[in-house]
């Protein structure tokens, strides 16, 4: 095989390979996410009687695809890798053909939160991928040998991805990307500030058959339109929800209380899945929303039920009962998945605005809500977002330095 064409597959190769890498890695850190995802195609196809097993699917399936994309960067097990590549990826353009073609209103969760694309994005994707992967596998039995310290770095990042794996199934993601990421502002602490200046934007006025048409600079009509003008307009309303996510709240009776969420020190323990926590997790539970309130923290929690389906273990006892009682509301589950990852975990607002969230397994201890009351508010979120950040590109950087420099 000449030098230059074996560059060439092991370039498509490598190519494939950082794809499902960064694919698979994205989806790992955000392992309900994923689960989310995969239980949309549960429902679309029909097969909801699985949605027990979306959470475990998903993070397979986003492990083997981080598994393969570290084999294909390094040239280990080539054979192997190739086979398992095209099969997954046959299987995944079959998926996002249908998806493409029936449209349904889902997305795809290549990229997990981080990246979204239309259906017929994500099936083109595909097809390129399949592509690059003929030109790098074929022939099959001209791929070639591993090199054996090559496999060496397969190994330490394929360990590094099962410690990742393992960190993001029990604790918090470490970088956010849905709308309740660190810093973001609840729609209702915004929503009646009368400082937020309108929004101008720039129309364009077409005319065809006698009637006018307004228009964008990013949606022109086609050529058998004429243009008229040029105008400027105020938005009705420049709050997005994108920008401002709406935590809704509601009471035992059914009234809104999403001002809640607005004052100075409030911690949200959020909990979508109710029926899952035992006795001992509710207590749990309990204490800690006790000891954020003796801290000066206004307790809430936040269940994805209704007062007539919250059921709270009897072994829970009469003093922590009446703690959970009393700081009790509602909302909904994708909204609470959204807000905190974890069943159970809290949520640190202060005048609206985002500052830390953390798991069930790892909830702050009365000396850290002490501290963090008497902390500027400002410097704990950016500690906490800095740290996140650093850890998530720490990663990336670490996998890259030794699947391409070790």
């Amino acid at each position: 095989m000449k030098r230059s064409h074996y560059h060439l597959r092991r370039g498509c190769a490598t190519l494939v390979g950082i794809v499902f890498f960064v694919a698979g890695v994205l989806k790992l850190m955000d392992p309900v996410g994923a689960g989310l995802v995969v239980d949309e195609y549960f429902k679309f196809f029909h097969t909801g009687f699985l949605a027990f097993a979306a959470k475990p699917v998903a993070v397979g399936l986003a492990l083997l695809e981080s598994l393969l994309g570290a084999a294909l960067i390094t040239g280990s097990y080539r054979k192997l890798t190739a086979w398992i590549t095209w099969i997954l990826t046959a299987v995944f353009t079959v998926v996002t053909l249908i998806l493409w073609l029936a449209n349904p209103a889902m997305d795809c969760g290549c990229f997990g939160e981080a990246i979204h694309l239309t259906h017929f994005q994500t099936f083109a994707k595909n097809v390129v991928l399949l592509l690059l992967e003929c030109v790098a596998f074929i022939p099959l039995r001209r791929l070639g040998r591993h090199r054996k310290y090559r496999v060496a770095s397969f190994w330490l990042i394929a360990a590094s991805l099962v410690g990742l794996t393992v960190y993001t199934w029990m604790y918090i993601p470490p970088v956010d990307f849905t709308p309740f990421d660190l810093s973001s502002r609840l729609y209702e602490s915004v929503k009646d500030e009368e400082e937020l200046e309108p929004e101008i934007v720039s129309v364009f006025v077409y005319e065809k058959n006698g009637q006018e048409g307004t228009f964008t600079l990013n949606n022109l009509p086609d050529s058998t339109w004429t243009f008229v003008r040029a105008e400027t307009l105020e938005k009705e309303n420049n709050l997005k929800e994108d920008n401002y996510p709406i935590l809704t709240i509601t009471d035992a009776a059914g009234d809104l209380q999403d001002s809640l969420a607005v004052g100075k020190f409030v911690m949200a323990v959020s909990v979508p899945y109710p029926d899952r926590l035992d006795a001992d997790r509710w207590t749990q539970l309990a204490t800690f929303l006790s000891q954020a309130g003796e801290a000066g923290f206004r307790p809430l929690l936040l269940t994805a039920a209704t007062p007539q389906t919250l059921r709270i273990p009897e072994a829970v006892a009469p003093e922590a009962r009446g703690v959970l009682d009393a700081c009790t509301y509602y909302s909904d589950y994708k909204t609470l998945l959204s807000l905190n990852r974890s069943n159970g975990g809290a949520t640190y607002f202060h005048n609206g605005s985002l500052i830390e969230k953390w798991a069930r397994r790892a909830l702050p201890s009365e000396k850290k809500l002490g501290r963090l009351v008497r902390n500027n508010a400002t410097e704990v979120e950016l500690s906490a977002s800095t740290k996140g950040r650093q850890t998530f590109w720490g990663f990336f950087l670490y996998s890259f330095a030794v699947l391409f420099f070790l």
